[in-house]
């Protein structure tokens, strides 16, 4: 079995307004509904409707030989229920085909495996039920956590909770000689396999495809061919990882990048020894070829491949750490207010617009970042965490006898 395994991240945080210090324990209102709503218009057009119409349409022409997976995280899926009900109903279709896969994640795209065991499982099992409520009954067998964020801890706890499969980075400094076509299993529980993304393909498409300086620019689907039809033959699996908005947002319809979509699947059905499949289908027909150990988290982020987008520096670490002080409280508040804002406040893209990494990924941040400085963001999220720190306070208050 020779495949390639297109899985796509679907993911919009709900931005924060400007929040100011003066408005601690007058406005209990922290986001910014205008913004929020525009974006997702905005993107939806570039973006989900085009795309997932070409998918539906490649879908069928090929009778489902052309597969793919998507992760929708929680806070995305909330913003189309209320600003674009039919880009839902166009992931609906695709699921519905029967050839789309749905992957788990945590509910609200947080970074509570890494503080907390307890309100991770607690995300993991909303995002569950939230897709087995909009997807017709569709329960993931695929786990994908936040940012692609894996260790052997998280992998053992991922398997705990019963899936099948776990989806990571094939970061070079973990693989070694290794490659990231094949698949490994959990250091610690083996009967959880883990699909390695292959970076160097995945990013040529997401980040290089219209980089006119790039030494193999353009890319085009009979060069792509090429370069997996030399991948050896014993290399089973070809994992490309990527965001969704790769199509329309950030490489603009004008580069050609749904054009190269459309005419990669037959490039690949009849000029290669590849077929597509889901990772569940990878996971199910391709037998783990060794351990992979992953003692310290990596991620997808940046060079390092490391933590140091989210957290590491001294804002990052201060906002993160003063947030789960309050996870025993808040857990104790029958408030759906008190709930919802305690998820939407764990999102890690928080914690993204707060890097302080000024060199060959500094770029990056600033690109995704609506503030205009890491310092900007820092005390904007600071001072919305106070006032929902008054009001976890005074709930507490309120509960004692």
């Amino acid at each position: 079995m020779r495949t390639i395994c297109f899985y796509f991240q679907v993911h919009q945080p709900f931005r924060l307004k400007p929040y100011r210090f003066f408005d601690i324990g007058e406005d209990h209102h922290y986001w910014d509904d205008y913004l929020n709503r525009n974006v997702i218009r905005k993107v939806a057009q570039k973006c989900y409707l085009p795309m997932n119409s070409l998918l539906l349409e490649l879908i069928h022409k090929y009778n489902g030989k052309f597969k793919v997976a998507f992760s929708l995280s929680g806070t995305f899926l909330d913003q189309m229920e209320a600003y674009a009900p039919e880009v839902l109903e166009s992931f609906q279709k695709l699921v519905a085909t029967g050839h789309v896969e749905l992957l788990n994640e945590t509910y609200t795209h947080a970074l509570a495996a890494l503080k907390s065991k307890e309100e991770f499982t607690s995300l993991v099992k909303k995002h569950q039920d939230r897709i087995k409520e909009l997807f017709n009954g569709y329960t993931p067998k695929v786990f994908r956590n936040t940012e692609l964020i894996y260790s052997d801890q998280i992998g053992a706890m991922v398997a705990e909770l019963g899936y099948e499969a776990v989806l990571t980075e094939g970061a070079k400094h973990i693989l070694g000689w290794k490659s990231p076509n094949y698949v490994y299993s959990n250091a610690i529980e083996p009967k959880l396999k883990v699909l390695l993304k292959n970076f160097l393909l995945s990013d040529d498409i997401a980040f290089r495809f219209s980089n006119k300086t790039w030494a193999d620019y353009p890319l085009t689907t009979d060069k792509f061919i090429n370069w997996i039809n030399a991948i050896p033959k014993e290399e089973q699996v070809v994992n490309l990882f990527m965001d969704y908005e790769t199509f329309g947002e950030h490489q603009w319809a004008e580069t050609g990048i749904f054009e190269f979509m459309r005419y990669l699947p037959e490039a690949v059905l009849n000029h290669s020894s590849f077929t597509f499949s889901t990772p569940s289908e990878v996971a199910a027909a391709v037998p783990a070829v060794s351990k992979i150990h992953v003692p310290v988290p990596i991620s997808w982020a940046d060079e390092e491949r490391d933590l140091t987008a989210w957290l590491g520096n001294d804002l990052q670490d201060e906002a993160f750490d003063r947030l789960y002080e309050m996870e025993k409280s808040v857990k104790q508040i029958d408030d759906p207010e008190i709930q919802r804002d305690w998820g939407y406040l764990q999102t890690s893209d928080h914690f993204y617009y707060m890097c302080t990494k000024f060199f060959s990924d500094g770029s990056v941040h600033e690109y995704f970042s609506p503030y205009d400085t890491p310092y900007d963001a820092f005390i904007n999220y600071m001072n919305v965490l106070s006032d929902f720190m008054l009001r976890v306070k005074q709930k507490t208050e309120e509960m004692k006898p």
